[in-house]
């Protein structure tokens, strides 16, 4: 199957950027635990888990279009010295995964690939979602803090 390589591009992007939250996630759990917080290690597991869905979400579409998922690089994961500083991290990182579907969504709208366009749809709303509970969750650290 011929696969429009700008396409290829915005999955392999957007495949980048999943396997480096869940690189990120992962190591803000170990941290987390390290440093007795069990609930937040706990936390961090499970974001890692849901960015692992997207991931294969992505890595099936590649695969239906003929191509093996393949990601060279992943940026390095962010850390810090508090829970807090995760956070912020972690925010900035969903942030620029809201900025990336939105391109990447854009770009499915104008090559007409309604299939492209509902599976970034999906993963954006989640990103969306990701970014609001990173804000309560630091408004609620700031009014209990």
């Amino acid at each position: 199957m011929n696969a429009d390589p700008r396409t290829l591009g915005w999955l392999n992007r957007a495949l980048a950027h999943e396997l480096g939250a869940v690189q990120q996630y992962l190591a803000q759990s170990v941290l987390a635990r390290l440093w007795g917080e069990a609930q937040w290690a706990e936390h961090f597991q499970r974001e890692a888990a849901e960015e692992l869905g997207h991931a294969e979400r992505l890595m099936e579409r590649l695969i239906l279009l003929g191509v093996a998922p393949g990601v060279s690089a992943l940026a390095p994961a962010r850390l810090g010295r508090t829970v807090d500083q995760l956070l912020l991290a972690n925010r900035q990182m969903e942030r620029d995964a809201v900025h990336l579907y939105q391109e990447a969504l854009l770009h499915a709208t104008r090559v007409r690939d309604g299939d492209l366009a509902d599976l970034m749809r999906s993963i954006l709303e989640d990103e969306k979602t990701h970014l609001a509970d990173i804000d309560d969750m630091m408004k609620e650290r700031i009014n209990h803090g």
